[in-house]
């Protein structure tokens, strides 16, 4: 493609269809649709089986790599499906701390109850953080739609106030983040600072520019600044140069983080320098929605995505050096 004509489109279409609960039944409904757009998920996601996640994240671990892990899912809205989801969360904390796999662990509150009732959200999030506490890992919430912001960040703050082992995640898209990072820093936590995937009002986000880096840019050195433990988490490299050339490199809590499948040979060449990179895996079969959001962020995945499906499953890991 490399065409933002074609490709600014493509991508909001591709985000909309992401939000299509019936086009994801159908999907999961069809055996041959399921088995072939699995192949393409399988360069983004490490697998449908907890085993997957951790087998490649001992795999990333040995070869120097930190970690983050998700048990993939999220807007869980039947009571029985959130309780097996923080079953599942608990049984991988307690893997991770057998095998090392991984020293941090994502999760979106909507797949622990926030979709149900927010009082929900904040009981099963205590309850992971004391799992994970009890373990020396760290628990880090990611960010949903900018209608869920405000409760996402109450629920955070809440829990914080007793954790210290918590996080949360900001995008740096919409215009109330350095508002909101303002807020948080003094809570003691770690920040995520991410450009944002979600499709957003132009009235509370700003689209992908000069702007939107220079605000990424911004949050990431006010984190610095307070001595807040940080991950940059972006795969653009000119601006991964930039925070090269401004010092950030040498900040003592700063990290960058990518996502597993994305970029391999960018982790490899910032790992092979001395730059602490961390990868964030899934793994779980609610993978429809994260690889349209994988695919939309760079429309030119779509080749690779169409290349796995006729090819076949490969893994992703293999390609990290």
């Amino acid at each position: 493609m490399n065409n933002p004509l074609i490709e600014q489109p493509f991508a909001e279409a591709l985000k909309s269809v992401a939000r299509r609960e019936d086009i994801k039944a159908y999907i999961n409904k069809s055996p041959l649709l399921y088995s072939l757009l699995s192949r393409a998920a399988g360069r983004y996601v490490t697998g449908d089986a907890r085993a997957d996640g951790l087998n490649s994240g001992t795999l990333l671990r040995n070869k120097g790599y930190e970690v983050s892990l998700e048990y993939i899912g999220e807007n869980i809205c039947r009571l029985s499906d959130c309780e097996q989801a923080v079953q599942e969360f608990q049984e991988l904390i307690r893997a991770c701390a057998v095998s090392g796999a991984a020293s941090r662990i994502s999760l979106d509150l909507s797949h622990i109850g926030l979709s149900i009732q927010p009082e929900l959200a904040y009981h099963n999030l205590r309850l992971l953080a004391e799992e994970a506490e009890k373990h020396n890992l760290t628990i880090l919430i990611s960010m949903e739609e900018t209608a869920k912001t405000d409760l996402i960040l109450s629920v955070y703050k809440q829990a914080i106030a007793h954790y210290s082992n918590l996080g949360i995640t900001l995008q740096a898209h919409l215009y109330r983040t350095p508002q909101d990072l303002e807020e948080l820093l003094p809570l003691g936590g770690r920040i995520r600072i991410v450009k944002g995937a979600y499709q957003e009002s132009a009235s509370d986000a700003m689209p992908r520019s000069e702007a939107l880096n220079e605000q990424f840019l911004k949050l990431v050195a006010r984190c610095i600044q307070t001595g807040c433990t940080v991950s940059a988490a972006t795969h653009d490299e000119a601006l991964i140069m930039e925070m090269r050339q401004r010092g950030y490199f040498n900040a003592q809590h700063f990290e960058i983080e990518m996502l597993y499948g994305i970029r391999p040979e960018l982790s490899s060449n910032l790992h092979a320098a001395g730059v602490p990179v961390r990868i964030y895996l899934t793994y779980g079969e609610e993978w429809y929605l994260y690889v349209c959001h994988r695919i939309a962020e760079f429309p030119p995945n779509l080749y690779l995505a169409v290349t796995d499906i006729i090819q076949g499953d490969h893994s992703s890991a293999a390609l990290y050096k």
